[in-house]
Formats: C-alpha cells, sequence, structure tokens
C-alpha cells in the first residue's frame, strides 16, 4: 500500500466563481499547468483546497473533475482529504474516491470534539480506512489547524499491524525529531510527506523524498532547483533558494493569510476566485500593493509556467 511517492505534490486551490460557487471548468486547464511544471501529484480538497468549507456533494464534484482529468495518467497521483470531524461523511467520501479511481484518501484529526489520546486518534483512522482496504490511506497531520498534536511517532506504534492499508502520513508541523523518527520507523515502511514549503531544505537534510505544498503550486520550479541544488551538496545555494521560498510565504503573512496564495495563482495566470467566509480576502487596492511586493521577489525568475520535469530521488 505504499506509494513511495516523490517530489512535488501540489496541494491546490478550489476554483471558484465570483459568487463562490464551484469553478470546475478551470480543473482541466490547472492540472495541465501542473503537469508542465513537473508536479507529480494533487492533494485536493485540504486546508489550501478549502475541504473544511466545501459540502459532502461539493467535495464529490471536485473529486469527480480531477479523477476525469488523470484518468489515464499513471504518473500523477490525486488524493484527497476526506475531512476529519465527521466519520460518517469521511467513510461515504473515502467510498466515492474508491469508485471514481482516485489513488489514495487521507483523514486528519477530528478538531472539534478531539481524540482524548494517540489510541483514539488510531481508532478514528482505522474506522474510515477499513472502510476502503484496497486504497492507500494517509493520515494528515497539522496541528497549527486542528489543534491536535500527538507525537505521529506514536500514531505509527498504534496503528502499525492493525491497518494494512495505511500508507503514511502528510506531515505538516515543525518537529523534525519526530519526522526524522517516523521516516526510520521499521526502516522507513511509510511515506513520510513533509508538508511546510518553507522548511523543505531541513526536511531534505533528514531524508524527505516527497512534499506536498500549496506554494508549489505557483513556485514548483523554485523548489526543483533547490531539490538539485541540494542533491549536488550545494548547501549554498539551496539555502538562497529556501530563503528565497520564505520571503515568498512572507508575503501570505503580509496580506492576510491562506488566501494570498489564489491571488499569487492570479498572478500566474490562473485565477481561482477568492476564499470563502470565513477566511479575508485582500480588497483590489491591496491586491495592487501585493504586486509590487511580488514584483520585488523576482518573482518571474522562479514561478510556475515552464516545463519542470525533475523528481526527488
Amino acid at each position: 500500500m505504499n506509494l513511495h511517492l516523490k517530489g512535488l505534490i501540489a496541494a491546490p486551490f478550489t476554483p471558484m466563481h465570483a459568487d463562490g460557487s464551484l469553478n470546475l471548468d478551470l480543473i482541466p486547464a490547472y492540472y495541465q499547468f501542473l503537469k508542465q511544471n513537473g508536479v507529480t501529484g494533487a492533494f485536493i480538497c485540504g486546508s489550501t483546497g478549502e475541504g473544511v468549507s466545501l459540502t459532502v456533494s461539493e467535495k464529490m464534484q471536485v473529486a469527480e473533475a480531477w479523477a476525469v482529468c488523470a484518468k489515464a495518467d499513471q504518473d500523477f497521483t490525486i488524493m484527497p482529504l476526506l475531512g476529519g470531524t465527521c466519520i460518517a461523511d469521511c467513510i461515504e467520501l473515502a467510498k466515492h474516491a474508491e469508485q471514481i479511481g482516485l489513488d489514495a484518501v487521507s483523514f486528519t484529526s477530528p478538531f472539534y470534539f478531539k481524540p482524548a489520546n494517540v489510541e483514539m486518534l488510531a481508532e478514528c483512522i482505522i474506522a474510515v480506512a477499513e472502510t476502503v482496504p484496497q486504497m492507500p490511506f494517509y493520515y494528515y497531520h497539522i496541528p497549527v489547524l486542528t489543534g491536535v498534536g500527538f507525537p505521529m511517532f506514536d500514531l505509527l506504534k498504534a496503528i502499525d499491524g492493525r491497518l494494512p492499508n495505511f500508507a503514511g502520513i502528510k506531515y505538516t508541523h515543525e518537529d523534525f525529531m519526530d519526522f526524522q523518527s517516523c521516516l526510520n520507523f521499521r526502516n522507513g515502511k511509510y511515506d513520510m510527506l513533509w508538508g511546510r514549503d518553507e522548511n523543505m531544505l531541513s526536511a531534505l537534510a533528514v531524508g524527505a523524498k516527497g512534499a506536498v505544498g500549496s506554494t508549489f503550486n505557483y513556485a514548483a520550479p523554485l523548489y526543483y532547483e533547490l531539490i538539485e541544488a541540494f542533491e549536488q551538496n550545494d548547501i549554498v545555494k539551496a539555502g538562497t533558494l529556501q530563503q528565497k521560498s520564505i520571503d515568498m510565504i512572507r508575503l501570505l503573512g503580509k496580506y492576510g493569510g491562506i488566501s494570498v496564495g489564489k491571488a499569487y495563482m492570479k498572478v500566474v495566470g490562473m485565477d481561482c476566485g477568492k476564499f470563502r467566509l470565513p477566511v479575508k480576502n485582500m480588497s483590489d487596492a491591496q491586491f495592487e500593493a501585493f504586486q509590487s511586493d511580488v514584483a520585488a521577489l523576482d518573482f518571474d525568475s522562479f514561478k510556475s509556467g515552464q516545463l519542470m520535469t525533475k523528481t526527488i530521488h
């Protein structure tokens, strides 16, 4: 069940019209845009994809649109985030993902009624994953949003041997001791997908081979150049490129947070609309100032839009 995922997996934005409804017609072009830039997969309906702000029906529609695009593409992995709060909804979405031929599914911790301990979290995972036993299943660790921060090394110990289709973890946290321990658990049995774009160089240093990130949507060339520099032991260059990533990501904080990613997409010619409430979007005046700040980063020199084919080895 281990897919041994490598390279950059984008966490796509869910395209929306001006009225906030789904813009599914953009997804085929979005898929081609990611492929053109060497992205190896799509983690759909996650944090970046506003999964928590979509209805079950909308999540299914988004999944179906991506499934059609990559139906014959064996080199592109599509994995939806099922959710976490309502186990019944997650099971329904997992079965739907299996029916339409997606490659894997992911689940995050319930974050309103939170599991009391890592064993309860494992029981939640098992309850969903065992309903699609033929699908690789990934846990999505993002304690900054869920408020559930158990060490993932403890989760692997709680899950190991109990769930044959458990494939690994999308790790969006900064605990490198825990991450490295998970990478080395049972001689690398599980996929550990790095989820903090601003710390990619550090993750590569401890052994990461695959990553899932929002900024790969619009700056994939930057990260492939960073990976290449790391593989060639040019740590100075790799560090310089990581700093470019950090400078780019700092603008998210300056202009309002996660919604700024859609502004970056607009700059690269892929207008995905705006985020739904309760996320704040920038004003037109702010967007003009944002464009100036983006230009000052020399964004054109590393933005997505050119052919990239490298992967992490």
